[in-house]
């Protein structure tokens, strides 16, 4: 790993995201829950991955969604 992207590695604080009072259909709800349930994730790590794959593609870049570095570097290159 280049000494660059091991110093930002580093330094790039965890916050907390605070999302609430969504609403959504029954049968939205049933397959969000039914996805992450298959990916082995909880809903908020599923829908968190999700969106971050979305903001990659829209070109937004950023050194990971849970920690730095847990997203491929393949998906920040393709957008």
């Amino acid at each position: 790993m280049p000494t660059i992207a091991k110093q930002r590695k580093q330094r790039e604080p965890i916050v907390n995201v605070m999302l609430n009072g969504g609403r959504v259909t029954s049968g939205f709800r049933s397959a969000l829950f039914a996805a992450a349930s298959r990916a082995g994730v909880s809903v908020n790590e599923f829908v968190l991955t999700a969106t971050a794959e979305k903001l990659s593609a829209s070109g937004s870049r950023f050194s990971g969604v849970f920690e730095p570095g847990d997203i491929s570097s393949d998906m920040q290159s393709a957008a």
